[in-house]
């Protein structure tokens, strides 16, 4: 009887072990190819689920980044809104894809969403529906993202930088990247 109890511990054991760590997202299956020549070939959707075209920011540097509420990166809305309204003159916009797949931590609506960042931090950049990043539901815009810039999205303030010419120039992953990092990228663009 002991042995029994012993091998259900240690089951349950192993169980726990494996799903401790795991993001919410879906195994990168059937996720198709996109081909564009740039970014202002995407349409995305607004936070009222319309369709808006990227065309829009032709000519602009854009960070590409995606979000989340109630991560411990969160707190980086300061500096991305501190950087927006340094360089938004020259050219320089930022887009907010908030995304709840890595721990749940972007919950809620697209207003509850918008509302948290907009009265929390005063963000004054462009922020989008709610999207997937990886798997078989990710954003046609971030596969052709991750197919410019290879790997999958680890976590939430994941960015990307675009060029001029619509085309990804540099990544910055929030683990392993600094703020200081992604502005100085930015700052060789403009």
């Amino acid at each position: 009887m002991k042995h029994i109890r012993f091998i259900a511990t240690a089951l349950a054991a192993l169980f726990m072990l494996g799903s401790c760590g795991k993001t919410d997202e879906q195994p990168q299956q059937n996720v198709p190819e996109v081909s564009a020549d740039n970014i202002y070939q995407f349409k995305v959707a607004d936070g009222n689920g319309d369709s808006v075209s990227l065309a829009q920011y032709k000519g602009q540097v854009l960070l590409v980044v995606n979000t989340a509420t109630r991560c411990g990166f969160t707190p980086e809305y300061t500096d991305l809104e501190r950087m927006y309204e340094t360089y938004k003159d020259q050219g320089f916009t930022i887009l907010d894809f908030p995304c709840n797949q890595f721990g749940s931590q972007a919950p809620g609506s697209y207003d509850d969403i918008h509302n948290f960042c907009t009265e929390t931090y005063n963000i004054t950049f462009p922020q989008f529906a709610k999207i997937d990043v990886n798997g078989s539901n990710a954003s046609p815009l971030y596969v052709w993202l991750k197919e410019k810039k290879p790997g999958r999205i680890p976590w939430n303030f994941t960015k990307f930088i675009i060029d001029r010419e619509g085309n990804v120039v540099a990544r910055f992953d929030a683990q392993t990247s600094t703020i200081a990092a992604v502005e100085n990228a930015i700052v060789n663009q403009l």
